[in-house]
């Protein structure tokens, strides 16, 4: 069983139907994969949308990844240590905290920004 976190951009890309998720979506959709949201990517877009930077219904996109049956991935204390290792090539925290989940579960990641690639062989940038 293959697991994949989406980074934010992806959750919402695939939400979208966007086709800048279009390379990741048979992984997506495979029978055999498990697909996390993690709740630090809701938080940051209930942050985007109160900003006025984001327009999004939170709960469709929630009733969403649950239609599709996608698992959300809470942030706890376990990823600190993690988080910590994690070296300042990027300055966003959101992405810091969703990297330190795939790499302590591991799992891998998928996202649109080249630079988390850096960090980890679990990042697949599309």
């Amino acid at each position: 069983m293959m697991q994949l976190l989406l980074d934010t951009n992806a959750f919402l890309w695939y939400f979208w139907g966007s086709e800048r998720i279009r390379a990741a979506e048979e992984l997506i959709t495979h029978e055999d994969t498990e697909v996390f949201y993690s709740t630090v990517s809701l938080w940051e877009i209930a942050i985007k949308i109160r900003a006025g930077k984001l327009d999004v219904d939170i709960q469709e996109l929630c009733h969403f990844a649950e239609k599709h049956c996608f698992l959300e991935l809470p942030l706890t204390s376990d990823y600190l240590q993690a988080y910590l290792e994690l070296p300042s090539l990027h300055k966003d925290p959101f992405d810091h905290m969703l990297l330190a989940q795939a790499i302590s579960c591991p799992m891998r990641f998928i996202t649109g920004d080249s630079i988390l690639a850096e960090y980890s062989s679990l990042v697949m940038v599309v």
